[in-house]
């Protein structure tokens, strides 16, 4: 165990590469797809809504997958299990690339997801490991900017990809990433230590998860279009989610090799430092997703240009993370946390008080300032969570903490297209009811607009529908403003000290 924790690989900073690549390439495809969904539900001929499930379909399976970690892990060893999910990674992306219609998309996505579910908790686990003890931090930090970079430029490259070529190149990008990314860690890491165990599989606990994850999602998805619990199917639905997720929770708690160990929500720290990563995360996730939909629907942008406007959010942490990891440890990391979210929720309020008029350098400004809030979340609450575990359960809590963010993530993407959708649809009812022929206001619009004809009424409705997605825009910033304000408060639950322990839990999984 010893040789294995203190092994070294022939280049630091090649490994480094190798490992970092491939996570990137995972966290990319998380919102890779967001600002081409338009053209991807145009090309394969479904609606917006639909389209949202090419970003939920993978997350959720990258979620359900990701509690399978520690188990592979210890069957088959943490790089060889690294190698074999990056390779599939590719050859997964490689068919999202060829699908002609959604339902085979999606189903590829769902695929991509699953084999995802390893790369990013085995990249935290190697990293941790082959560094120093003194440098773990820094680690923690590299990985956490490759975290934030990664998600910023998605809606970049996905946009440049979709406009200048077609969108099928968002996913043929990761093969070549992909193979370097193998070749790179099998060079470094081939000769680590193997240590590898045969334990019982959760198979009880895992479909529970399945079933109880998969009907949620599928309620969220569909739940708008079903027009919720009008639906026998959503009440159905709802019914199964609620009684797999309740049976699942039961099991874990009392099973001996439970698939998702939730005995560690019993530390203080990880319990309220999990709670906050995934709701700053599912935060981070909506605004990620809802800006580049809003600035390509409603203002008329290119997806190259709603990526470019979302961009400036990482350049601050690319700046900023190295100093973090450095120095971080010296502050109490609650206060670091706390500004994260301060920033994150003004940023927000800033987005609440946009317009129909708003211009690109303001956009751009407000997600440069939110860069602050990104660079100061990832490392401090991932350090927090962490801080109280026992050393062999500290991947095990990577892993879970992981499976929550991303599942988060997920969750977020529904809910965020169903709130946005609902308070336009909800403004656009309240607008039109104040719309006459007898009001000089609407007698005055359709006199500008050339008189009462046939065309007229069309372009006043397309006018009130942008004003109500408008409406609805600022409504759902102002909600996430608050949330990333309650954050503050949650995160100070939390108790020093707060240090980053690694060491024999490399081998633990997770």
């Amino acid at each position: 165990m010893d040789t294995k924790a203190s092994f070294t690989p022939p280049s630091l900073v090649l490994a480094t590469i190798g490992l970092s690549l491939a996570t990137f390439m995972q966290v990319l495809d998380t919102t890779i797809a967001n600002v081409a969904l338009p053209t991807i539900s145009g090309n394969l001929g479904v609606s917006s809504e639909q389209g949202t499930w090419v970003i939920t379909s993978f997350a959720v399976s990258n979620a359900i997958a990701l509690p399978l970690t520690g188990w592979f892990s210890r069957r088959f060893g943490e790089v060889k299990l690294f190698l074999w999910a990056t390779l599939l990674f590719v050859l997964a992306s490689f068919l999202c690339g060829i699908s002609r219609s959604m339902p085979e998309l999606v189903g590829f996505r769902v695929l991509q997801g699953v084999v995802a579910g390893p790369l990013y908790p085995m990249a935290q686990t190697l990293l941790i490991a082959i560094y120093p003890p003194a440098k773990r931090g820094m680690a923690i930090a590299l990985l956490a900017m490759v975290t934030v970079v990664a998600p910023i430029a998605g809606p970049i490259l996905g946009g440049t990809i979709t406009d200048s070529y077609s969108w099928p190149w968002i996913f043929f990008i990761n093969v070549p990433i992909g193979l370097f990314a193998a070749f790179v860690v099998r060079q470094q890491l081939a000769e680590r230590p193997v240590v590898t165990s045969r334990q019982p599989m959760d198979y009880v606990g895992l479909m529970a998860l399945i079933v109880g994850v998969g009907a949620l999602q599928i309620v969220l998805d569909k739940g708008n279009d079903a027009d919720w619990f009008e639906s026998n199917f959503i009440i159905i639905g709802t019914a199964i989610s609620v009684v797999a997720l309740a049976f699942f929770v039961i099991w874990e708690m009392t099973d001996a090799h439970p698939v998702v160990n939730l005995r560690l929500f019993a530390y203080r720290n990880f319990r309220y430092g999990t709670l906050v990563l995934v709701l700053g995360y599912a935060g981070f996730f909506g605004i990620n997703l809802i800006l580049p939909q809003w600035l390509q629907t409603r203002l008329g942008y290119t997806a190259t240009w709603a990526g470019f406007a979302a961009a400036p959010l990482g350049i601050l942490p690319v700046l900023m993370s190295p100093f973090i990891g450095k120095y971080a440890p010296r502050f109490d990391l609650r206060v670091l946390a706390g500004l994260a979210f301060l920033a994150m929720g003004l940023s927000c309020f800033m987005r609440a008080g946009f317009t129909t008029d708003v211009d690109y350098q303001h956009i751009a400004l407000v997600q440069l300032f939110m860069g602050i809030g990104v660079a100061l979340f990832f490392m401090p609450t991932l350090t927090i969570l962490l801080s109280d575990l026992p050393p062999n359960q500290i991947a095990e809590g990577s892993g879970l903490a992981t499976f929550l963010r991303t599942l988060g993530g997920s969750f977020a993407a529904s809910l965020t297209t169903w709130i946005w959708i609902r308070r336009a649809d909800q403004h656009h009812a309240y607008m039109i009811e104040s719309i006459n022929v007898y009001d000089p206001a609407t007698q005055q619009a359709l006199h500008n607009l050339g008189g009462a004809s046939a065309q007229a009424y069309t372009q006043l409705d397309q006018m009130v529908t942008s004003q109500a997605y408008m409406l609805s825009t600022v409504d759902y910033f102002t909600l996430l403003g608050w949330m990333f304000m309650s954050l503050i408060l949650i995160v100070w639950l939390a108790k020093p000290p707060f240090t980053a322990k690694a060491g024999p839990q490399a081998s633990a999984g997770h």
